[in-house]
């Protein structure tokens, strides 16, 4: 048995293990958003009548936010990766030769001999020129090129995914509903520090320790402030 064969040689693991990052960090985000915001009005009145609406609309709002700026985000990329696309095959039809060329030179930099490259050049080229261009020249997949709609859904369900946990127990009666959240939160936020730790390949105490006493903050910050506001009777 090969000591290799335990390693990740998969075609596109980097991206998959990407996609797994931004899902953590999206409910890490779900997490301490609505949590911020239901802690904070949980702290200026007890009355569900008020917490419910915040802390439905931190949910959703930021779920369809989150939703909304990935779109974006990977619509540029999607539209960039097309446009490299065309242009290469393009210069494929104009400008064979010259292509050729240089797809045997980035071979040849990667340490081939000259034959060698030159061989390897014209064999992927007569199987399939764009793609081995598209593969060599910019790290480009044809047939697994990023889908805006589906960052998106993934963006909002992750969001989704976290905030609900704050949401759910912001719910409790009035007397635990901050601790428990306070406690649960914490343990999420450190769940979700621990795991994406792990996917990036970081110290998982380190990333682990920064996440928690961020969320700690956000959440004293706006307990503090709801507790304030509750106090002065502004809310």
């Amino acid at each position: 048995m090969s000591t290799h064969d335990a390693e990740p040689h998969v075609a596109g693991i980097a991206g998959k293990l990407n996609w797994l990052r931004a899902g953590v960090l999206g409910a890490n985000d779900g997490i301490v958003s609505v949590a911020a915001i239901a802690v904070g009005v949980a702290a200026a009145t007890p009355d569900l009548a008020a917490i419910v609406p915040a802390s439905a609309a931190a949910l959703v709002g930021g779920a369809l936010s989150m939703a909304l700026g990935e779109y974006v985000s990977v619509s540029s990329q999607s539209d960039s990766e097309k446009a490299l696309i065309a242009k290469e095959r393009e210069e494929l039809r104009t400008m064979p030769e010259q292509e050729l060329e240089e797809l045997t030179s980035l071979y040849r930099a990667q340490g081939l001999s000259e034959e060698t490259a030159h061989r390897v050049a014209v064999e992927l080229t007569e199987r399939d020129a764009l793609r081995a261009h598209l593969s060599m020249e910019l790290n480009i997949d044809p047939d697994d090129l990023v889908s805006p709609w589906r960052a998106a859904f993934a963006s909002a369900v992750a969001f989704l995914a976290g905030g609900i946990l704050p949401f759910a127990t912001i719910l409790l009666p009035a007397p635990v509903r901050i601790p428990v959240t306070f406690v649960v939160v914490l343990i999420a936020l450190a769940l979700t520090g621990a795991l994406g730790a792990r996917i990036g390949g970081s110290a998982v105490p380190r990333a682990t320790l920064r996440v928690v006493v961020g969320g700690a903050i956000a959440l004293a910050a706006t307990f503090a402030i709801g507790a304030l506001l509750g106090t002065t009777g502004i809310a």
